[in-house]
């Protein structure tokens, strides 16, 4: 109840004092990288619950002669790599923090496709409302391997505490400053998960 009563109030105070930004970067996206200035996407939260997350978009909907998307380094551009190293792209993230659909920290959400690849330790990322930020994000963010990522995620799951979400939304600003892990080797976020051989 304690984390809930800080989440809204922490993101309802983030949205006030930031709208001004919020809105120019919305104007700006419309006319960089057109419509829709939200991107929307369905991901598995608490207990596996799936809900519409929200961000800003940051890729074109540039597509090949079949009318299928381009791969993402080719929709890339500068103006939204700038949006995903200031994380600027995940301020409408507040809105879902609000909701009640995610938490301030916690793991991040990942693709509904995931989750039948997932083991019975990596499955349980899900015990808590998945994050803004979160434990993973803040030790390696998309430059650590996706074991790794989900060791950090189980982790944080079993040692979470109010003291602990306030390091990490401290680490996570001094990471925003540093744009440190934001994206893998060869890929603009993180190369895609494939499962794993572990029980």
């Amino acid at each position: 109840m304690i984390k809930r009563i800080f989440d809204f109030t922490v993101s309802l105070f983030a949205l006030l004092t930031l709208l001004p930004v919020i809105l120019v970067v919305a104007v700006l996206i419309r006319f960089k990288l057109g419509s829709p200035i939200l991107f929307t996407q369905d991901r598995p939260g608490l207990n596996g619950h799936i809900f519409k997350m929200m961000k800003f978009r940051s890729m074109l909907d540039a597509k090949d002669k079949d009318g299928n998307l381009l791969p993402d380094d080719q929709r890339m551009t500068k103006f939204g790599a700038f949006l995903r190293s200031t994380s600027l792209d995940e301020l409408p993230g507040l809105f879902n923090v609000l909701k009640g659909d995610m938490s301030l920290v916690g793991p991040r959400p990942l693709l509904v496709q995931y989750l039948p690849l997932y083991n019975k330790q990596q499955a349980r990322r899900h015990n808590v409302r998945p994050g803004i930020t979160g434990w993973a994000q803040v030790n390696g963010r998309n430059a650590i391997s996706w074991e790794d990522k989900f060791k950090l995620d189980v982790w944080y799951v079993d040692n979470q505490s109010f003291l602990l979400d306030i390091k990490i939304l401290l680490l996570t600003v001094k990471k925003v400053f540093v744009r440190e892990g934001i994206s893998a080797d060869g890929h603009v976020t993180i190369e895609p998960f494939k499962g794993s051989n572990n029980d």
